[in-house]
């Protein structure tokens, strides 16, 4: 084979091998960067998520779920008073004595920052109180920032204290509750607060939740550490922080809790600040 002839094969050899790399590594180099000045649109060198495998049945935890109840014990928390029950696969909030005493809050050994959460409930049936006293619980992410739980059907109260309401703050879009006694669902990304090292407030906490599949908080931002009958405002604290049950004096159960951390890139940014 002539020099020129060998030179040619190369060059083709050359040029299928980077046809090859091009489909093994889909997208392209030439197109504009995107807000932030890291990535080109369809970037062929962008990393793809990570695969995470779902499970068959609806809300079952997914491979990369931390599982914080599955019906056979409570080992991932700790009790603040009397230890909640755990029978039939069910976890259920202790009944208090006449006198008032026992009880208590459940707190997670885990601590976390943001995090999606799935927990599954159930309010006591047939209700024999009304209003804050009706399967009253809740889910306070880092100890501090509480999604109210409560009996909601047909049973008024005040409306930032309903069930889906960032308590004391923000009612639900709407009232998505199932009867008592029927197990109800939750999904909630809450989003931590971020201070400044001098603990000024940089960006608020945010939690968006589904209630029974219904979305009742879309993003919405809080305004602090939750308080009954004041306003809530924020103190500085550290990036993780356990999540907390309530007792609340109403046998409410629980079933099917799971947490996913999630990592930073999961933080919704401003288009302005990308811009920077």
């Amino acid at each position: 084979m002539r020099l020129r002839e060998i030179a040619a094969l190369g060059s083709v050899l050359t040029a299928l091998a980077g046809s090859a790399g091009a489909q093994d590594k889909p997208g392209f180099k030439d197109t504009p960067v995107l807000p932030g000045g890291q990535w080109r649109v369809h970037d062929a060198d962008r990393p793809t998520p990570s695969v995470v495998t779902p499970t068959a049945q609806p809300g079952g935890a997914p491979s990369d779920a931390i599982v914080l109840f599955d019906g056979r014990s409570a080992d991932a928390w700790t009790p603040k008073g009397t230890p909640w029950s755990v029978e039939d696969d069910v976890l259920t909030v202790p009944t208090r004595g006449p006198d008032g005493k026992g009880g208590g809050d459940l707190v997670s050994k885990q601590s976390f920052g943001d995090v999606q959460l799935h927990l599954e409930f159930r309010s006591p049936n047939p209700p024999t109180k009304t209003s804050q006293d009706r399967g009253n619980s809740g889910i306070w992410f880092m100890q501090r920032y509480e999604v109210q739980i409560l009996d909601g059907y047909q049973n008024p109260t005040y409306a930032d204290g309903t069930v889906g309401a960032v308590y004391g703050f923000k009612p639900p879009l709407v009232n998505a509750s199932r009867k008592p006694g029927e197990w109800q669902t939750y999904d909630i990304v809450f989003e931590r607060p971020r201070f400044a090292a001098d603990g000024s407030l940089v960006r608020p906490a945010y939690v968006t939740a589904f209630l029974n599949g219904v979305v009742v908080q879309n993003h919405q931002a809080m305004l602090g550490t939750t308080i009954w009958r004041q306003i809530a405002k924020y103190e500085a604290h550290g990036d993780a922080a356990p999540i907390q049950l309530q007792d609340h004096d109403s046998p409410v159960s629980f079933r099917n809790i799971w947490v996913r951390p999630l990592p930073e890139s999961a933080i919704a940014q401003d288009l302005k600040e990308n811009s920077k």
